[in-house]
């Protein structure tokens, strides 16, 4: 008879796929950053969106620093494909303020729905292997969750083809998440 491998994770040892999570989350901070960009540059200050806009993108900001410090101290390296979501997450935010106000906040509901489902994928991945990261994304999911009611309650569902907009959004999310994981 074979002996069984020994696991590829003990318990008090760093987790593989602490690096796997904290890259994804990080790039997905720095997209969310991207997008309140995007739409503020298009919405500008005086419209009354902005004021949430910005508030929503300070609190990114807080959660971008923490992840950045966390890999930092871990030493893991941020996702090759920074540039893109650079690019692609600040059309994304001024594509949809384009559309209208609405839109925009609809790109808010989208995109924090998908972190919301992201976020509580990976505590229940992690229980209590990792307390900090644990923690740490709870937190900030809870912050996710009151965007996307924040978005919702700004008239995210009013916006023209909000399923079909949201849906694409979302799909999009998936996409990069799955992506970001792994390059």
């Amino acid at each position: 008879m074979t002996p069984s491998p020994a696991p590829a994770w003990r318990p008090g040892e760093p987790r593989a796929d602490t690096a796997s999570m904290l890259r994804v989350d990080q790039a997905g901070e720095y997209g969310a950053t991207r997008i309140y960009a995007g739409q503020l540059a298009v919405l500008g200050d005086g419209h009354p969106a902005a004021r949430e806009i910005r508030r929503m993108a300070a609190q990114e900001e807080e959660h971008l620093s923490t992840f950045d410090r966390m890999m930092a101290e871990r030493g893991i390296r941020p996702t090759a494909l920074q540039p893109i979501w650079n690019v692609a997450g600040y059309w994304l935010g001024a594509a949809t303020a384009l559309m209208s106000p609405e839109a925009a906040m609809a790109c808010t509901a989208a995109v924090e729905t998908e972190i919301d489902e992201h976020y509580e994928e990976q505590r229940r991945q992690l229980g209590t292997d990792d307390a900090e990261l644990s923690e740490t994304i709870a937190k900030f999911q809870a912050d996710e969750q009151e965007h996307r009611e924040a978005a919702l309650a700004h008239g995210a569902e009013q916006a023209v083809g909000y399923p079909l907009l949201s849906a694409a959004i979302r799909a999009g999310c998936r996409a990069a998440i799955a992506i970001s994981k792994r390059i």
